[in-house]
């Protein structure tokens, strides 16, 4: 850079005549003159978009449909969950004991043990009670349920008692309330309610089956006349979370629960007969006839139930990948914008060119903010290119691989892709300041990677306790990539929630004002010092 690229910003802002509009004109005139700056901001899209496609197009899916079959890939290996009434993926897999109401009407049972079996080893005794350990699982369940159907991903609302979350009525997998605390035994039962009125299901429970307590209500659009209701178990897999370094998820193995109900009452046109029982989603994971099998027996009134599996929305990594995943090389892009931003202002100060601007703009403050509003505005740009480009195209060279994308709304997408140009925005105006406190390119460079890209890449990486990297994700301006998040964490769902999992601690929104914070913080911090120093 040298005098010359600043002739168009003499001749349009004269000393003493420094209108914002003029301010802005040189800015940009300045911003898109220098060869070097125009290229570093080519290559911030160019790396974004680069690294996402090397991503999507990493691993092809191999798999075979038996163990003598050909080896198959792409398409042909992708495995689609079932989907909730909202389109999201769920598990959706118990043992079911049931009969057809039609119209309003209500069940009525008394639960009075949950006991469960799993596998700690991770090992799967088929048709054998050996190697299992006695207990429940924190989301084991057994209660009594309202379903559409029978088939995975029916609307639903149920209540039911945990093996350590007491009673909840959860419904349409997404939808959790709690209920009495604890967990049923014979010393400590737990009565459970429901009652259908057209659409609209009232989950109560109770101690003793005269004084009820309303949980909550749902109401399920489109709920037939006759639907599936009845009683239910189902146990999640012993999963154990790991907060050492890489912050990895070990899974212990199946497990089962068995629930045992009696006083069942039934109110309203129910089926005559008895019960029908249904293995919901067909796994019995422990299998054969033995101790372990998934059934229901019933004996003078009372109902012992068994069943295995879960009733919840799925574990979005473990399901399949987040859309968000193409925009991984954000962090590159953003590295080749730290530079161009920093040296929008450093090389002023390098080359004793900052005089002209400062004679040219008596009004410090203008001067900064028409920089921070043009750097902004063009790494808006930036990124929205960068992003608007790397997301569709990501997106698809993952599913052509065999990549099972994880549902996500226009409105998502929409989100993702402005929330990146905003992200980029932000960190440019966060280094332009930085840098006008430091005054030297390679300081300010090196501590803005270090405050945003450098905390991103540990957390994400695998290498911290996941306490740690909740903490960086938390704290730092790193915080605003959570903008980029779209899987949900759910608290009726043990899984590990941690950064290197694509789940960060903050909202999108609110880690994203982390970094406006510091950019606002930088730049209030930035005019002091002008103001207060000569150039």
């Amino acid at each position: 850079m040298t005098a010359t690229d600043f002739a168009p910003y003499r001749s349009d802002v004269s000393p003493g005549h420094d209108g914002f509009a003029q301010l802005l004109r040189a800015e940009w005139t300045k911003i898109r003159t220098v060869r070097g700056w125009t290229i570093g901001l080519l290559l911030a899209v160019l790396f974004t978009v680069l690294i996402g496609v090397l991503t999507s197009v990493g691993g092809q899916m191999l798999c075979s449909d038996s163990p003598t079959g050909p080896t198959l890939s792409g398409a042909a290996c992708r495995q689609v969950p079932p989907l909730g009434p909202d389109g999201e993926p769920v598990s959706d897999s118990f043992y079911f004991v049931h009969r057809t109401i039609s119209g309003d009407g209500s069940i009525t049972a008394r639960v009075t043990s949950l006991t469960g079996v799993y596998s700690a080893n991770g090992a799967q005794q088929v048709g054998s009670d050996a190697g299992m350990v006695s207990g429940t699982q924190p989301w084991s369940k057994a209660g009594i349920i309202l379903e559409q159907g029978a088939a995975q991903g029916s609307a639903y609302a149920a209540m039911t008692t945990t093996g350590s979350n007491g009673v909840r009525m959860q419904y349409d997998y997404t939808h959790d309330i709690a209920g009495l605390p604890g967990q049923a035994s014979a010393n400590s039962p737990q009565w459970l309610r429901l009652i259908r009125s057209g659409d609209t299901i009232t989950g109560y429970d109770s101690t003793d089956g005269t004084h009820w307590t309303e949980v909550s209500t749902a109401t399920l659009p489109g709920l037939p006349s006759s639907v599936q209701a009845g009683m239910f178990a189902t146990s999640p897999g012993h999963v154990v979370l790991s907060s050492s370094f890489g912050s990895g998820t070990s899974t212990g193995g199946s497990t089962q629960a068995t629930g045992t109900f009696d006083n069942v009452s039934l109110q309203g046109s129910w089926t005559p007969g008895g019960w029908t029982g249904t293995a919901v989603g067909g796994s019995d994971p422990l299998g054969g006839n033995g101790p372990n099998a998934e059934q229901f027996q019933e004996s003078a009134g009372a109902y012992t139930v068994t069943g295995s599996g879960d009733i919840a929305p799925a574990d979005g990594q473990q399901t399949g990948q987040p859309v968000e995943r193409g925009l991984v090389g954000a962090f590159a892009g953003l590295i080749a914008l730290i530079v161009v931003a920093t040296l929008f202002i450093t090389a002023e100060y390098r080359r004793g060119l900052i005089r002209l601007t400062l004679a040219a703009s008596p009004r410090r403050g203008r001067m900064l903010a028409a920089k921070a509003v043009v750097v902004g505005a063009v790494a808006f740009v930036v990124g929205l290119i960068a992003a608007g480009v790397t997301l569709p195209l990501a997106d698809h060279l993952s599913y052509s691989h065999g990549a099972y994308l994880l549902p996500a709304a226009a409105a998502t997408k929409a989100r993702l892709i402005l929330g990146t140009a905003a992200l980029f925005a932000v960190v440019a105006v966060f280094a332009l300041a930085v840098g006008t406190l430091l005054r030297r390119s390679a300081a300010t460079v090196t501590l803005v990677i270090v405050a945003i890209v450098l905390p991103y890449i540990l957390a994400t990486a695998s290498v911290l306790p996941a306490g740690v990297a909740e903490w960086l994700t938390r704290l730092t301006p790193a915080a605003a990539f959570a903008i980029q998040q779209t899987v949900a964490a759910y608290p009726q769902v043990t899984a590990n929630y941690t950064p290197d999992n694509g789940y960060f601690p903050l909202s999108p929104w609110a880690g994203f004002a982390v970094l406006c914070a510091y950019a606002a913080l930088a730049l209030g911090l930035a005019l002091y010092r002008l103001r207060r120093r000569d150039a």
